[in-house]
């Protein structure tokens, strides 16, 4: 059992947190057992560490029984130690320790996908982490993160992925000209989500979302400049028919994401 919060390989754990050590390493941090659980079922092969407190490892059965699937073996440690190597307060008594999986930009459009996210300088983790929740959750084909958009192995994504980091293949930083071209080339239209575009549900009644679709979502803060949007083929606004400012970027994306799965599986 580890009992040292201070030893080496327990700050090295910990050095994860970091977007240094994370970039020297190629490793990230799996925090509680629902981001471990989705690891082990989906790609147990990435896992280089799986620690636990006693406690902990007896209170999920389920995270026992796929690790004894995988032969994936648990090191004891203590609570002290497990609050040293997390990010959170409380980690739940599961942590482990993964190999970063990025898939090329090349091979997500050599794939012929149908439905896709690109991130363009999303600098919020919760927001990242959400938008590739919903794009899993929208049965869509693949993200890809460009420009200076946050590490999607950084603790807070990984959290609000809730284990869809798991689930679909993510693309790390690609220059977003890039991008759009190998999307055209793969059949897509790129679709701005911008507040200045052309109503969404006017695009919806004309077919638009019907066809394979990469959507464009860019800044909290600043949105899409003027050289991303001239990437794309059309940019599009949500209408707000209450009294709200905007809409918050992650949700803005799962509406536009859910919109293109709603057309396209109504087309067959």
């Amino acid at each position: 059992m580890l009992e040292n919060p201070r030893s080496p390989r327990v700050r090295a754990v910990a050095k994860l947190t970091k977007r240094s050590a994370r970039t020297e390493t190629g490793l990230f941090l799996l925090e509680g057992p629902q981001a471990v659980r989705e690891a082990l079922t989906y790609l147990p092969e990435a896992i280089v560490d799986l620690f636990a407190t006693p406690t902990g490892w007896e209170k999920h059965a389920d995270v026992r029984a796929l690790a004894a699937d995988a032969e994936v073996e648990v090191e004891y440690v203590t609570e002290d130690v497990l609050s040293a190597m997390a990010d959170t307060v409380t980690p739940q008594g599961v942590i482990a320790v993964a190999r970063q999986t990025p898939t090329s930009v090349r091979d997500i459009f050599a794939a012929s996908p149908r439905l896709v996210a690109i991130c363009e300088e999303v600098r919020d983790p919760g927001n990242l982490g959400t938008i590739i929740r919903a794009a899993d959750a929208a049965g869509a084909d693949a993200v890809v993160l460009t420009g200076r958009t946050v590490d999607p192995y950084n603790p807070k994504v990984v959290r609000s992925t809730t284990g869809s980091l798991f689930h679909l293949p993510i693309s790390v930083g690609g220059e977003l000209d890039d991008v759009i071209r190998r999307a055209h080339g793969a059949g897509l239209q790129v679709l701005a989500a911008d507040v200045k575009g052309d109503d969404l549900l006017a695009a919806r009644a004309d077919g638009v979302l019907e066809q394979p679709t990469a959507w464009l979502f860019g800044n909290e803060a600043r949105g899409l400049d003027e050289d991303a949007l001239g990437l794309a083929d059309r940019p599009l606004r949500l209408p707000i028919f209450g009294r709200a400012e905007s809409l918050n970027l992650a949700t803005a994306a799962s509406v536009c994401l859910y919109e293109s799965a709603f057309a396209q599986r109504a087309r067959g």
